[in-house]
């Protein structure tokens, strides 16, 4: 699949250190909530992708094929203490709203379909869009709406996408195991402001 793997920040101090690179690269993993990486996050969304297209996971799609058109929907397909994975099926206009995922690394790969999201970047939001082959991953303090792309918004030339948009599915990986999120608005001071913190296991927010 495709990378648009994002970097975990650095502290600036530990940049100019004059410690070894591995010495380092310890110490920042020590920190993190978990051992794995987003790169570890990637691959483990990228596996589930292709398991769910080889058919390994078909005992816990909807039945019959008949995806919802409603609502969003989702199924976790890995659950232990150190991550969870899921496969998620959108809907268009079914935002999740602005959240983080608390303490939680996370990173996703785009099945079919394709997704927009909305990122804070400290002044504004931004909009990319994920289709097919395309992944991401969220580091500590990601603050985003996803959504199944509005199809005003796709040049399917341009974007490459050549099915169709119905499903549109992803499969997403947090480590750890997601436990809470908090949600955000924009202020017309041009801020982000947190609304509420709730507890949840579910992917990117709550489903509707």
């Amino acid at each position: 699949m495709r990378s648009s793997v994002l970097s975990l920040p650095v502290d600036s101090r530990a940049a100019a250190s004059s410690l070894l690179p591995e010495v380092t690269e310890r110490a920042t993993a020590s920190a993190l909530p978990t051992r794995l990486r987003p790169a570890d996050l990637l691959r483990l969304t990228d596996e589930g992708a292709q398991d769910v297209l080889e058919g390994r996971y078909d005992h816990l799609l909807p039945d019959d094929g008949l995806w919802p058109t409603e609502n969003r929907w989702a199924a976790r397909l890995v659950a232990d203490d150190e991550v969870d994975v899921w496969l998620i099926s959108w809907v268009e206009g079914k935002y999740t709203e602005l959240h983080d995922h608390a303490g939680s690394l996370g990173a996703l790969t785009v099945l079919s379909g394709a997704l927009a999201e909305y990122r804070w970047n400290g002044r504004d939001l931004r909009r990319r869009l994920l289709t097919a082959g395309d992944q991401a991953s969220f580091p500590l303090g990601w603050v985003h709406d996803v959504v199944r792309a509005p199809t005003q918004f796709i040049d399917r030339a341009e974007a490459g996408i050549t099915g169709p948009l119905n499903p549109t599915l992803s499969v997403h990986a947090y480590s750890p195991p997601l436990t809470a999120m908090s949600y955000y608005e924009v202020t017309g001071h041009g801020t982000l402001r947190r609304t509420r913190s709730v507890l949840t296991d579910q992917p990117e927010g709550e489903l509707e």
